[in-house]
């Protein structure tokens, strides 16, 4: 079957395909079955199996299709590394940057290592690394790192 592809995930290599028969159907990294990257506006050939698009190989065009973006964009966060540095600082001991970054079981050993004294000797230099990590770590390599599981 023939079909264009509509949507392509630079990061896993996940994609849609428009076919011919106006269904949509999915494709996997492994399901590309051409050198080089699938991209979006591209005419392909490929098998369907249910709702997948297998063996899915791009058609000879006169032009090659233009990339939706020139660099790869970067994973969308609604975190930010300034809260978390903050949150390390103020009250790290207690772990809250680590609830705020969806890091909850070392939040737990955090919160429950700050009930001693003991305890505290370690949380404190602990959320100061944390805090400064944030603060050094690029936006996209903390949008990477922390990103929002739904």
């Amino acid at each position: 079957m023939r079909g264009q592809v509509l949507g392509v995930d630079a990061r896993t290599g996940e994609g849609v395909v428009a076919g011919q028969d106006g269904q949509r159907y999915r494709f996997a990294r492994e399901d590309w079955a051409h050198r080089g990257e699938p991209a979006i506006g591209v005419e392909v050939d490929f098998e369907a199996a249910n709702d997948r698009a297998l063996s899915v190989f791009p058609m000879p065009a006169a032009a090659p299709p233009v990339a939706y973006s020139a660099a790869p964009s970067a994973p969308v966060n609604d975190r930010n590394k300034y809260v978390a540095a903050t949150l390390a600082f103020v009250i790290g001991t207690l772990g809250i940057h680590r609830f705020y970054l969806g890091r909850t079981g070392s939040g737990i050993i955090m919160l429950v290592l700050s009930i001693t004294v003991i305890g505290l000797a370690l949380t404190v230099p602990w959320a100061f690394i944390d805090m400064i990590r944030y603060l050094v770590m690029s936006d996209e390599e903390f949008a990477a790192r922390y990103p929002r599981v739904r």
